[in-house]
């Protein structure tokens, strides 16, 4: 299979009923190149990406590999082509070895004793690329950063010269990140390309050399990375400059709003996954949870909302003990939550989103009345929502399931800071989306604190956590590894808590 030296996408149009998702686009990347692809949520990235991996047709324009036409009806063309593509979300067999999960459909292995040719093949590229992995732990023993590794190693060895990396240090320390960087490069010296999906700007000016912005399914701008400068790239994103520090009130903090002594939880599995964890938020106060995914947060969260049961300690709301109450209760006496799994937790994907709109609150008055919903008020609520938080939907009518995920989470986060409560938990408010909403979010959370509210934001964006929080504890395996004030420290000595590396103390 001839290499990859230049791979174009030309006058690429693809529509879903009414919505315009890609408009007449043209991609154009070459051997080398580390591309950044940017835009605002539903600005048709993922859409084009899809396309580019075969699991979208266009319906219009067509792709060149080395200028000679291509047909991708499905991913097996694209890989066959050269494009490999390592999602969000790792597609990798837990209970399987690296090696195993390597093998599983790798064509190129022999028939008799394919696990001694996988591994010579695994070592070869890992030397190559920097890709330190052992072939034998399983999946669930290594990192996010290790398993990151991993499906990069499957698609190499399925021979992608073009690699499309979906939001890749999502889930990974400032380290790894680094680390993830360091390994690209490496590729791009070889020849390899690469398409970077990030809303960080800061990763794409680091590592890209050339950008691309997409704004409603068109091309909004494209230049070398040395020729533009990160508010350029928001211009380009959402029409204007974005902040990069939100002004807060200086305010000393209030009354204690929650106490959490000794909290234990325990995971799925019934195992141990929050150990004795004990801190305090106070009025005029948002708290940053730092850490990898899978050191206890959503576990944590889940306890202090009523959605999973504490083995042992005491949650205190305004001095008033709701350890192991119901979500209800929990929501009726003022704490709301934007939950991780949104979809999941935070909406009925079947309803309309006006009906979203007032769940937790449906049955509560001005909603209700002697168990008659008032539905024109329903709606004018939900259409102000809409507005206000610039959720994009053809109507407040439209089903929830027929939003993109982007748009679900500003409806969740709209419905829950505006019922005022004493305490807002928001587990990752501006995962997914652009930078001109994620701003906008952040500005919400800083106003909430400022009215007297007090906020737990779990994140894993240290620049988010860094912007708008007045302290950012550090989790790891399930324990604070310190509570550090954002003014005196540095992205470094959080990350190496985050690996577990250093402690600090409780910091309370």
């Amino acid at each position: 299979m001839k290499r990859i030296e230049k791979l174009e996408m030309k006058g690429i149009c693809k529509s879903f009923i009414a919505v315009k998702a890609n408009q007449d686009v043209d991609l154009t990347i070459e051997k080398g190149d580390i591309l950044g692809l940017l835009g605002e949520n539903g600005a048709g990235k993922t859409t084009l990406m899809n396309i580019l991996y075969g699991l979208y047709l266009p319906d219009k324009g067509e792709i060149l590999k080395n200028g000679i036409p291509l047909k991708l009806r499905n991913p097996k063309d694209s890989m066959g082509a050269g494009v490999g593509m390592i999602h969000q979300h790792f597609m990798l067999v837990q209970k399987h070895s690296v090696l195993e999960n390597i093998a599983l459909g790798y064509k190129d292995a022999p028939f008799l004793f394919p696990q001694k040719y996988v591994r010579k093949r695994i070592l070869e590229f890992s030397k190559k690329f920097g890709l330190e992995v052992a072939p034998d732990k399983k999946i669930w023993e290594l990192s996010a950063g290790e398993q990151q590794r991993v499906e990069i190693l499957k698609a190499l060895l399925r021979n992608a010269d073009l690699l499309i990396m979906d939001e890749p240090t999502s889930v990974l320390t400032p380290q790894e990140a680094e680390d993830l960087f360091a390994i690209l490069r490496r590729m791009s010296s070889e020849g390899h390309s690469v398409i970077l999906i990030s809303h960080k700007l800061d990763e794409i000016v680091s590592i890209c050399n050339r950008v691309m912005v997409m704004r409603k399914g068109c091309v909004s701008g494209a230049a070398d990375i040395k020729d533009v400068t990160k508010v350029d790239l928001a211009r380009m994103m959402i029409g204007r400059e974005i902040s990069s520090s939100y002004p807060k009130k200086d305010l000393e903090p209030g009354k204690p709003v929650l106490e959490v002594k000794n909290l234990s939880v325990d995971s799925d599995q019934g195992l141990p996954i929050v150990a004795n964890l004990s801190f305090t938020i106070r009025q005029n106060e948002i708290l940053g949870i730092a850490g990898v995914s899978g050191n206890g947060q959503r576990e944590m969260v889940e306890a202090l909302t009523g959605l999973r049961k504490a083995v042992n300690g005491t949650v205190l709301l305004q001095k008033e003990d709701i350890t192991n109450k119901s979500a209800r209760r929990v929501h009726n006496l003022g704490i709301t939550h934007v939950p991780e799994e949104r979809i999941k937790f935070g909406t009925v994907a079947n309803l309309q989103l006006f009906e979203n709109s007032v769940l937790k609150q449906h049955h509560r008055a001005p909603f209700s009345h002697r168990m008659l919903m008032n539905y024109p008020l329903i709606r004018k609520h939900a259409s102000s929502l809409v507005e206000q938080y610039h959720v994009d939907a053809a109507s407040i009518n439209t089903p929830v399931k027929n939003l993109s995920g982007g748009n679900i989470q500003k409806l969740i986060l709209g419905r829950e800071i505006t019922a005022e409560p004493s305490l807002l938990i928001a587990a990752h408010p501006s995962y997914g989306l652009d930078v001109g909403a994620a701003e906008y979010i952040r500005k919400e959370l800083i106003v909430c604190r400022d009215k007297g509210g007090a906020v737990l934001l779990v994140s894993e964006d240290l620049e988010e956590l860094f912007q708008v929080c007045d302290r950012i504890a550090v989790m790891f395996e399930g324990r604070f590894m310190g509570i550090v004030d954002p003014s005196n420290c540095n992205v470094d000595d959080i990350g190496l808590m985050m690996a577990g590396s250093v402690e600090l103390g409780p910091g309370e």
